[in-house]
């Protein structure tokens, strides 16, 4: 039995998707979670500040004990993953790979869209991923209002539906018939994604889908908990003030009560 903490991080809220996908799945293990709410959002930001900000991140995660990081941020996914799979002893898991695989499982025409962030979409990282796969036609399209809409905790309406509107013109003309949500604060705004794209899509979210590879490495590590009583800690790089009942809404009272990382560094 490994009862340490799995480490989790994000930009922001976000990230709390696969952090509640890892806790449905695997309701044993202990969870820390650091959402980067100072320097949200990263999807505009350059590769190499993302790079910057998530390493010192996971390099803190790592201080602090983990058994395994889970980079629940495509942004930072793209930046780092390769990075951080060398850096780190303990297993790194990304959010693109998993959504990969499942868009690939799912579409039945091989038209397949992906909506990210700024970053992600700039990275060319999911048109690498499926790269793999043949015959696949892949529309990339960024959506750098959802993240914003999201951390105010803007999450279904007639306003988030026109922006997505506003967005989905290419993934439309395109005929897709399943869309990648690239960015883990997406799922969040699900409900109004598919009422504007229609119920023939199929949408597809990586916080399944990673929380799914967390268990394969659990696994083949032989690091699972037994924990009867699991801890989930929440931090926030900025006003835990402000993060905390927004994490709550978004993932229930297990956030409990949300702290700053600077009780980390003490």
């Amino acid at each position: 039995m490994d009862s340490r903490p799995i480490g989790v991080f994000d930009s922001g809220v976000g990230g709390l998707t696969v952090a509640r996908a890892i806790m449905d799945q695997l309701p044993s293990e202990s969870i820390m979670y650091i959402g980067d709410t100072a320097r949200t959002p990263y999807g505009p930001r350059s590769l190499e500040q993302v790079r910057e900000y998530s390493l010192d991140i996971m390099d803190s995660l790592v201080a602090h004990g983990v058994k395994m990081l889970v980079i629940a941020c495509n942004t930072a996914t793209a930046a780092v993953l390769d990075e951080a799979r060398e850096r780190y002893e303990t297993p790194v898991v990304g959010v693109i790979e998993p959504a990969v695989r499942r868009a690939v499982s799912a579409t039945t025409s091989g038209r397949i869209g992906v909506i990210g962030t700024e970053g992600t979409v700039r990275s060319h990282a999911y048109l690498n991923a499926f790269g793999s796969y043949p015959n696949l036609q892949i529309t990339s399209v960024a959506c750098p209002a959802f993240v914003e809409l999201v951390e105010h905790g803007i999450t279904a309406g007639p306003h988030v539906q026109e922006v997505a509107a506003g967005y989905f013109g290419p993934l439309i003309d395109a005929e897709i018939d399943t869309l990648v949500l690239g960015c883990t604060h997406y799922p969040l705004l699900q409900g109004a994604i598919g009422y504007v794209m229609g119920a023939d899509v199929t949408l597809v979210s990586s916080a399944d889908e990673t929380a799914r590879d967390v268990y394969r490495l659990l696994a083949e590590y032989d690091l699972f908990s037994h924990e009867t009583a699991p801890i989930r800690e929440f931090y926030a790089t900025g006003d835990p003030a402000s993060f905390g009942p927004l994490a709550r809404r978004f993932i229930g009272p297990d956030v409990g009560y949300a702290r700053s990382t600077q009780e980390l560094d003490r």
